[in-house]
């Protein structure tokens, strides 16, 4: 399938410019940066500049695509993109390993509004493989990359995703850094899960850290951001991770609107190696507008509250039930597009029938 034009160009790449600013976990290409001619071409050593170029076959995304949501008119004004955060620290970004992070940023392609929607990524869906089997979600980009995932996104919850960034627990701490670290607010119980978080990415990606010692607001560097997105073991869990990583996002787009050209080019040449898109040159160098025009004016997570539950599913292990996908999809879609009483399509309807019947046994 040709790519939707109305919302590629200059909307599509002012969308990334936002995200690759923000660049938090679920990373997104320094966009911004490219209208310095640093992305394309070689640098000094003869290596290519820009991320790593994954194309997908839209032509079966299209296939997988609802038809009533390829016609839903009110979505065509909105440019949505998938935002998926790996835990790789060598730079395996494209398929063979589980998604820490989902994200779905939908942004107002007339106001520049910004809604962002994390997928818990142990939500039990439909995940769209070969076998048409059910089971952890975040396991899509594993079996199948990023088509596989973007798949899943949009059979389950009737969206019309085509393009995707992600990005590598390296990737995040580099992009922070450079920026020169961001504001959080962090809690006394957050305090030995960020430390110990820090010691165990040193063990692995090698440096040094610098611990947390006191509560409040705290400038966080690179390194302290990432164990700080990566917390899941305080009251909220799961849910209160995903809620951190929409936090540090939004630190990190306030931070990015302050940067001179200098830094950007900075974070360009740090995390292009961490960073995989579908997005090509021609769609990034239309990106000419303003990052201060975009706003994340809301952010949720997917299932909602009071449509949810957890449950150890047999071998699948212990998921996040849509407790009635089909009203779940209801919601992200007023939620999202402001879509009032919107009618799930047929898949949808099916889909949230078999999780029924799956897990409704081992929901107390």
């Amino acid at each position: 399938m040709a790519k939707n034009k109305k919302k590629k160009g200059g909307s599509a790449g002012k969308v990334i410019l936002l995200f690759v600013e923000l660049l938090v976990l679920a990373g997104i290409v320094v966009a911004a940066l490219f209208v310095l001619d640093i992305f394309g071409g070689t640098d000094e050593n003869g290596n290519a500049k820009g991320p790593q170029k994954i194309i997908i076959k839209e032509d079966e995304i299209a296939l997988n695509m609802n038809e009533n949501v390829k016609k839903n008119e009110t979505m065509k004004g909105y440019t949505n993109i998938a935002l998926f955060g790996v835990d790789s620290r060598t730079g395996a970004l494209a398929q063979k390993t589980r998604t820490d992070t989902i994200m779905i940023a939908s942004i107002n392609n007339e106001t520049k509004e910004v809604r962002l929607v994390s997928v818990y990524r142990d939500t039990y869906l439909n995940q769209m493989g070969s076998s048409d089997s059910y089971g952890k979600c975040n396991a899509s980009y594993a079996y199948g990359g990023a088509e596989q995932a973007i798949n899943m996104l949009n059979s389950n919850l009737d969206m019309d995703i085509t393009d995707f960034v992600t990005i590598g627990f390296e990737g995040l701490r580099d992009v922070i850094d450079a920026l020169g670290g961001i504001n959080i607010e962090v809690d006394e119980e957050e305090i030995k899960h960020i430390n110990n978080y820090q010691i165990s990415m040193v063990e692995t990606m090698g440096g040094s850290y610098t611990p947390v010692t006191e509560t409040g607001y705290q400038h966080l560097d690179g390194l302290q951001a990432t164990a700080y997105c990566r917390i899941r073991y305080t009251a909220g869990n799961d849910f209160k991770r995903t809620e951190r990583q929409r936090e540090v996002l939004q630190a990190t787009l306030e931070v990015a609107k302050t940067v001179s050209a200098s830094q950007l080019e900075k974070i360009c040449n740090n995390v292009f190696s961490e960073v995989c898109t579908s997005l090509d040159l021609a769609e990034i160098l239309e990106i000419l507008g303003d990052l201060t025009q975009y706003s994340i004016v809301d952010e949720g997570g997917f299932p909602t509250e009071g449509m949810i539950a957890t449950a150890t599913i047999g071998t699948k292990g212990s998921c996040v039930i849509p407790v009635d996908l089909e009203n779940n999809v209801v919601w992200l879609h007023e939620f999202l597009f402001n879509e009032k009483d919107y009618v799930p399509s047929d898949n949808v309807k099916q889909y949230s029938s078999q999780i029924y019947a799956d897990t409704a046994s081992f929901i107390n």
